[in-house]
């Protein structure tokens, strides 16, 4: 049984001083991280203030990003060895905002992958397609293809450990959302891609995100799909009664 797992992600948004406020907002008001697993991803500059906030509490914290080397003459780079050592549990990696701005690669993503588990943290590897890439028929082909390409040279359990957020790219940030059919359908083709990479079993312990216009209103409708295993929410994530909502869809 796969535990659903609702991620926040800030983006650029909030300093050290309104996550401390968000957090003793949602105090006590989170899951039981055996039902739902509840996580933030906010910007480097806030995760020391998200870490420490959260102590003893069911959040867990992901940063939005991480280089693929631990340490060196990588200025303005953030080491996953030292995201590690804060207490960061998860990492964003291949978000559509760094590869369309910063220009990262398939490449790029598997090795920040790589780096995340060699520092024995967990990835959250986003894919997805433009409203193009849909319209001309190649959607299917085309997140597969970042799957396979993201996930080269992982072992069968550390995929069973990670999780994939689908993004549709036109459906972020736009208002517009996937229905929960389309979404269903692609997370369920990129399910069948890791069995057919690895196994079945790995294909049925790796969880599978949507993300793209996630809210309250939509989030039970979308959780019910049976390949949909949690969202990776972008603007609902950023106040706290919609956070609350979303994490505690189940109630």
């Amino acid at each position: 049984m796969r535990t659903p797992i609702i991620a926040g992600n800030w983006k650029m948004n909030k300093n050290p001083q309104e996550t401390q406020a968000f957090l003793e907002a949602i105090k006590g008001q989170l899951p039981d991280p055996a039902q739902v697993e509840s996580v933030i991803a906010a910007p480097a500059i806030d995760l020391n203030a998200l870490v420490w906030f959260s102590k003893d509490s069911a959040l867990k914290v992901a940063a939005e990003n991480c280089y693929f080397e631990d340490e060196g003459a990588y200025t303005g780079e953030t080491s996953p060895k030292a995201l590690a050592e804060m207490g960061v549990d998860y990492v964003v990696i291949g978000h559509s905002e760094r590869r369309q701005y910063f220009h990262e690669t398939d490449e790029d993503i598997n090795k920040k992958a790589k780096a995340i588990f060699r520092n024995h943290m967990l990835p959250i590897i986003c894919c997805g397609e433009t409203l193009e890439t849909r319209e001309a028929g190649h959607e299917v082909d085309w997140v597969v293809g970042q799957i396979k390409a993201a996930l080269a040279g992982l072992s069968a359990e550390e995929v069973s450990k990670l999780v994939i957020a689908y993004e549709p790219i036109w459906a972020i940030g736009t208002g517009k959302t996937a229905s929960s059919d389309q979404a269903q359908e692609m997370c369920h083709e990129i399910r069948e891609a890791v069995k057919s990479l690895y196994n079945e079993q790995t294909a049925e312990n790796v969880r599978i995100q949507y993300g793209g216009s996630v809210k309250p209103a939509n989030v039970q409708e979308l959780m019910a799909k049976p390949d949909i295993d949690g969202g990776l929410v972008g603007g609902a994530s950023m106040i706290p009664e919609s956070f609350l909502a979303l994490v505690n869809y189940q109630k």
